[in-house]
């Protein structure tokens, strides 16, 4: 072993140690921030695995009084006159910008937030993701699958039931399962604002759900049925979707059908030809989009489209579609309004 890599051992030995003390000492917003400047100068796949804990266990910390803010916010008198959805740059984003395009448009779509470096690590590390997914599905211990793949085991009162299993089948992997993934991810959102953005949006500090937060691959084959997320989340909350795409998407690889306009409500399920008692019919979506058309965007790797759980969209994909699309979906909550059923980790 080299000096340096000695070095790197002791101080991530060093920060495990000291994060352990702040742990035990029920510091663990400062276990957490510890654990971070420690693999920012370093990484090591064992502190990344401790955050993936300690981000769970700390909403047990969280001071969920919801915020005296009125909800939902007023809406901003800006972007009235563009198309659905808005298109804004990335210094264009601000807290006006995201609430007019989600309250008056449904959602917003940032071309190129996260830069191209960071998108080609996250599309290793999704390759990665899958590949130690399926190791581990064949026998591999965890030991030889982490920091990629090491399913995460959430606290009393908590399960994940088959939802690993199914998001496998739909071509994807649960973030929270990649202790790697999920520090990298959290990493670039921060980078880029939306940390800041959607805490400030929420005006309380923002949780993610380990539920609704995906690594995708998404498959040729894979199935498209309308939907609106807030049909399975439940009524008064505040959330955000952060879908990250990581290639070129929408004409030759599989991207987002969507219904470009504000809905308040959620819409009739499971009648006029939908194929699931929770999807949305043809017949529903038409009238949802009133005198507007179904769009199908372009998306280039790192457009970021923000909504929440009113926006009716599906998958847009055709037989002609030759490539898998990448991309990442999280969902972001604030801490007051967070629905019970869902896994929470701090961001």
């Amino acid at each position: 072993m080299t000096s340096r890599s000695i070095d790197t051992a002791l101080d991530a030995s060093d920060a495990l140690a000291r994060a352990d003390t702040l742990a035990g000492e029920g510091k663990l917003f400062e276990a957490i921030d510890a654990l971070q400047q420690a693999n920012r100068l370093a990484r090591d796949g064992e502190i990344e695995r401790r955050l993936v804990r300690l981000r769970h266990d700390a909403f047990a910390q969280l001071d969920r009084e919801p915020s005296s803010a009125p909800w939902p916010p007023p809406l901003p008198d800006v972007l009235a006159d563009a198309p659905s959805p808005p298109v804004v740059a990335p210094e264009e984003l601000t807290l006006d910008t995201l609430r007019a395009g989600i309250f008056g448009h449904g959602a917003l779509h940032v071309p190129r937030l996260v830069p191209e470096p960071r998108v080609e690590e996250l599309v290793e590390g999704i390759d990665r993701a899958f590949h130690a997914y399926e190791a581990h599905a064949g026998g591999a211990p965890n030991s030889e699958t982490t920091p990629w793949f090491e399913p995460f085991t959430p606290g009393q009162g908590y399960s994940v039931g088959p939802k690993r299993k199914w998001t496998w089948e739909a071509g994807g992997v649960l973030v929270a399962d990649s202790p790697r993934l999920m520090y990298d991810l959290l990493e670039t959102l921060d980078e880029v604002g939306l940390r800041r953005l959607i805490g400030a949006h929420f005006d309380e500090r923002p949780l993610l759900s380990m539920n609704k937060s995906t690594l995708r691959r998404v498959p040729l084959d894979t199935s498209s049925d309308w939907h609106q997320d807030g049909a399975f989340l439940g009524e008064g909350i505040r959330t955000v979707n952060v879908w990250l795409s990581l290639s070129h998407c929408g004409r030759d690889a599989p991207g987002l059908d969507i219904v470009p306009r504000r809905l308040d409500h959620i819409v009739e399920t499971g009648t006029e030809g939908a194929s699931f008692q929770w999807s949305v019919g043809p017949g529903v979506v038409e009238r949802a989009c009133g005198e507007s058309s179904v769009v199908r965007p372009i998306f280039e790797p790192g457009d970021v489209l923000l909504f929440d759980d009113l926006f009716l969209h599906r998958t847009a994909i055709e037989p002609e579609m030759t490539r898998e699309r990448y991309a990442i979906e999280t969902w972001f909550f604030a801490a007051s309004t967070y629905p019970g059923k869902q896994i929470p980790f701090v961001f």
